[in-house]
């Protein structure tokens, strides 16, 4: 049997069922960092009750050129523009045949359009990613927050968000085995449009909204603006995102309905971040830029804090 290093030993996990899944613990390892689902071992002996893999697209793709990762230091904090760089759907459907059981973690597939693809055909990118991995995942996220691919996020607007909602929940439907299905907010929305994207969630039933993706602010950096011009677009995660995310989780908690799940991410770098969002309302919580900087023995910390 292969072995990933130490398991990591939860004894006092308190499980939590949500959308008809029962989760090990609240925290959970966000889209990105495990694009094409090869770890997914490694991460369940690291402790996480779940994982999202992805972003995957229908086609494989290259993503953006390089250098498309940078650090910021200073600020804890990452930008990125990769790209949805994937090996598509349909291979990362046949790797996960070989996925860690349910108990041991719980797997989302985050779903994305090739760069290629239209707005206006941008649903049947979704819907293919969907029945790709209908049998390989238990709840899939819709990423149209990503700031990287060229209008992706002109689909949170109100027609062409309740396009692409209507058209994956009717095929979500016609499955064997339906999914819960959530959909990740930008954290550059305005209040106005972040009410009216719950609104169209909840009238497509929705099981529920991730707060938030990373942001295209540069705002309050303490990295040297001339560096932080240099390192160009994308999107930037970590400490600088801290305050925004938690506040959005604070206002989607209040206008959720009962019922929907809300999952908190961006900026959580440490076990006090994690009880402010459980405190805000939080559900579940996922990390990423945190891991990075603080290593796997934040994970034991996250599921302690979050009890």
């Amino acid at each position: 049997m292969q072995t990933f290093g130490p398991t990591f030993s939860h004894k006092t996990e308190a499980q939590i069922q949500l959308s008809g899944l029962t989760f090990k613990n609240r925290i959970g390892l966000a889209a990105g960092l495990d694009k094409n689902a090869l770890c997914l071992k490694a991460w369940a002996q690291m402790g996480f009750g779940h994982v999202e893999i992805g972003t995957v697209t229908p086609r494989p793709q290259a993503g953006n050129p390089s250098p498309r990762l940078f650090r910021l230091v200073d600020d804890k904090a990452l930008i990125n523009r990769m790209g949805f760089n994937n090996d598509g759907v349909d291979v990362v459907a046949k790797r996960l045949e070989g996925r860690p059981a349910k108990e041991l973690l719980i797997v989302g597939g985050n779903i994305g359009k090739n760069k290629n693809t239209t707005e206006e055909d941008a649903y049947k990118d979704y819907v293919y990613c969907l029945k790709a991995l209908q049998n390989q995942v238990d709840y899939i996220t819709i990423n149209i927050s990503s700031p990287n691919t060229p209008g992706l996020r002109n689909l949170q607007n109100k027609e062409p968000l309740t396009k692409l909602l209507t058209e994956v929940q009717a095929a979500n439907s016609g499955l064997k085995n339906p999914l819960p299905i959530f959909v990740k907010v930008a954290p550059d929305l305005a209040q106005q449009d972040l009410e009216a994207l719950i609104t169209t969630a909840t009238e497509c039933a929705l099981a529920g909204l991730i707060a938030t993706n990373t942001t295209i602010s540069r705002a309050g950096l303490k990295t040297p603006a001339h560096a932080v011009e240099a390192m160009g677009a994308g999107g930037l995660s970590g400490q600088p995102l801290q305050a925004k995310a938690l506040a959005f989780t604070t206002i989607i908690k209040k206008d959720l309905p009962a019922g929907m799940v809300l999952i908190s991410s961006g900026g959580i770098m440490s076990a006090v971040d994690v009880k402010a969002r459980i405190d805000a309302g939080a559900d579940l919580v996922q990390i990423y830029t945190g891991l990075i900087y603080s290593g796997p023995g934040l994970v034991a910390q996250a599921i302690a804090a979050a009890q």
